[in-house]
């Protein structure tokens, strides 16, 4: 039996070339370790669901049928974003749940979601299923039963009927020909908004852009459809549609941390004293806001499981991560919902005098988009050591390794990490002024090329 790439088994989730990596055998042989834990728990029924990747169309049958030859009952809600898939797991019987995709990546890909016991797998257990993928296991002598289950007309109407807005909203939504698509008109318009649909036929192919609005080369479209149409807002969804990317009425780009501003201000105008927590690449501006409303901030480690986590810890209610990833424990489950959180927003505008006013009001500094630079996965932590080392003892800024390397000084803060979804490094630096902007990118791209004088850095 052929040993399954170690790096597909990531820190969050399991992701890989589709054709070479997370192949049919793969998925198949994992769906047979979960079943093993799931038994090891006393669980023996999950819920399933995959997007719109091409590759689904293979990835998805094997799924199945390793865990009901293991002797689980699947439940299957067909295609669906993963939020329509964590809040099933959230509102049924059932509280287990694979999700088949690979959420903004390239359509070469595809990726496991997993959940046990209500919980996005530990590092810890996914580690643990890889090393079960390299056991024999015998098909379970009694078959799993499948059955269906349309869980999307409880998701909207649940969210339609908690949430009323206080005026008409024009509204321009990017569904990047992935499966948001098959929730997000719908929704918006049960919330009474006029909505302008882009690109929202399924085709994995992704034919007009790759679906992550977290890169605003990917927001072209969106950002002339509100211009063109006079919207009051446009709004664009990543793969499985558990991350929201926000343009204003004049077109600028709202990155997530600056979207938890505006949610975290208006939490906390009802719950004083909360806890709000946000991850290593969000602006340090997002502090001060938190602060400035009577919050109290915390900042965690990047990926969605980790945050739910930390959330769970610290009882806090609403989080959230500049890759476009907001959780809400406030009047919903604790899970990054990128429809939700768009439908909270809209509510929020909704109630003000003016839109374009409530995001003139934000705080702003000169600041980067996440920026990646490619990396061998089996090089990135022996350079991420290196350049710890050359920049940990750095003695006019304050330096933190919670997760890879960030410095922050008086005027600017740069951010080196691993990236635990892609070959990738991620990048980012803000400044209060250009100056300030350029002068860390500056620092830091000395230190990086020193150590690999060959990588192509986008700055």
């Amino acid at each position: 039996m052929n040993r399954l790439p170690a790096h597909i088994f990531r820190s969050y989730d399991i992701r890989g070339l589709a054709d070479t990596e997370l192949t049919a055998d793969a998925v198949y042989r994992i769906a047979t370790a979960f079943a093993a834990m799931m038994r090891v728990c006393g669980e023996t029924c999950v819920i399933t669901a995959c997007d719109a990747r091409l590759s689904a169309d293979s990835l998805y049958p094997a799924l199945k049928r390793s865990l009901l030859a293991s002797g689980i009952d699947v439940i299957d809600s067909g295609q669906v974003p993963t939020p329509v898939l964590y809040f099933a797991t959230a509102t049924s019987a059932c509280p287990n749940g694979i999700m088949l995709t690979a959420s903004h990546n390239p359509k070469e890909y595809n990726g496991l979601k997993i959940l046990l016991q209500g919980k996005n797998l530990t590092s810890e257990q996914i580690q643990d299923l890889f090393k079960a993928t390299n056991e024999i296991y015998a098909d379970s002598i009694t078959r799993g039963q499948l059955t269906a289950n349309n869980f999307l007309p409880s998701y909207i109407d649940t969210i339609a009927n908690q949430l009323t807005l206080g005026k008409r909203l024009k509204v321009v939504i990017d569904c990047a020909n992935a499966i948001p698509a098959v929730v997000a008109p719908t929704l918006f318009r049960r919330l009474g908004c006029e909505v302008i649909e882009l690109h929202s036929e399924l085709d994995g192919s992704f034919p007009n852009h790759e679906p992550d609005p977290t890169q605003p080369n990917n927001l072209g479209d969106l950002i002339a459809a509100v211009k063109t149409h006079k919207a009051d807002i446009g709004l664009g969804f990543d793969g499985d549609g558990d991350r929201l990317g926000v343009v204003t009425n004049e077109g600028e780009v709202i990155y997530a941390d600056r979207v938890l501003m505006l949610l975290a201000q208006d939490l906390l105008s009802r719950h004083p004293g909360a806890t709000i927590v946000y991850d290593v690449k969000c602006s340090h501006l997002l502090k001060e806001v938190i602060l400035a409303a009577g919050g109290k901030p915390l900042m965690g480690k990047t990926g969605h499981s980790l945050i739910k986590a930390l959330m769970r810890t610290e009882n806090a209610l609403l989080a959230g991560e500049m890759s476009g990833h907001i959780f809400f424990k406030e009047n919903w489950y604790g899970f990054d919902d990128g429809l939700y959180a768009a439908a909270r927003l809209l509510n929020l505008l909704s109630h003000a005098p003016a839109v374009g006013a409530v995001f003139a009001a934000l705080p702003r500094c000169y600041s980067t988009p996440e920026l990646a630079v490619s990396m061998a996965e089996d090089g990135k932590a022996s350079f991420m050591q290196a350049l710890i080392e050359r920049l940990k003892d750095d003695p006019q800024g304050e330096v933190s390794l919670l997760d890879g390397i960030r410095i922050d000084f008086d005027d600017a803060w740069g951010l080196v990490r691993p990236s635990n979804t892609t070959p990738n490094l991620v990048l980012r630096f803000e400044g209060v002024s250009e100056e300030s902007l350029l002068r860390i990118q500056t620092l830091f791209k000395a230190h990086l090329l020193a150590l690999a004088p060959e990588i192509e850095l986008p700055f």
